[in-house]
């Protein structure tokens, strides 16, 4: 309960600064303010497949039921942040570039992303129940992640018109940013967090919980039999 309210604290905190705090940027005009929901949202959903991976690697190596929900789970919020980001962004990028898509290196990594996790709970979806299904998704939960390096320097590797990292980069950390939208934006990237982790903590309690119910019946079943 303590985590919800803070949550719930943090969140209305970075509503108030993105809306009501954060200057209109001179250039880009009010449609800048979807950075405030862009860029957390592709830190959060790097972040929950790199939860996948590494769940998927101890599960591979433990065998146990516990890492296969962690990444389970968390392959299905991360596709969640994942489809926020592919929606803000042509949205942002209309009124910047004249539209909506353009085949960027960047851009079209992210949807091959997306597309990998789709597969990934598609393959939990139709495969038979077992430890067979865990293990075939736990590898391609491994590989997948292995798309977001990419992602992350295919500005810097390849000629693309996607802006390069500010607030990540490793020379100047939030250049070209006015220091009230670098705190908006790590307010943001804060509560966009903690929104992660409670639908995380919630999706690996239900998947606990359908396990326990599969067991009640099982035994119910045998019992009866």
């Amino acid at each position: 309960m303590i985590f919800k309210w803070l949550t719930f604290i943090v969140v209305s905190i970075a509503i108030t600064f993105i809306f009501i705090v954060a200057p209109i940027e001179r250039q880009e005009g009010i449609v800048q303010k979807i950075m405030y929901l862009h860029i957390p949202s592709a830190w959060v959903a790097f972040f929950a497949f790199f939860i996948v991976f590494v769940a998927s690697i101890l599960y591979l190596w433990k065998k146990e039921r516990e890492w296969d929900i962690v990444a389970h789970s968390s392959a299905e919020v991360g596709l969640i942040f994942c489809s926020l980001v592919l929606i803000t962004g042509p949205i942002w990028a209309k009124p910047i570039w004249g539209a909506w898509w353009v085949w960027d290196a960047r851009l079209t990594l992210t949807l091959v992303l997306w597309l990998i996790y789709v597969a990934y709970l598609m393959l939990r979806f139709h495969a038979p129940e077992g430890s067979q299904r865990a293990r075939f998704a736990a590898v391609l939960g491994i590989v997948g992640f292995l798309d977001i390096p990419i992602i992350h320097f295919s500005v810097l590797w390849w000629r693309t018109i996607h802006p390069k990292p500010k607030v990540l980069s490793m020379e100047s950390p939030g250049s070209g940013l006015e220091p009230v939208m670098l705190i908006t934006l790590l307010i943001s990237f804060l509560a966009f967090t903690l929104i992660f982790f409670l639908l995380l903590g919630q999706r690996i309690y239900l998947e606990k919980m359908r396990d326990e119910l599969h067991e009640i019946k099982r035994k119910g079943f045998i019992i009866s039999s």
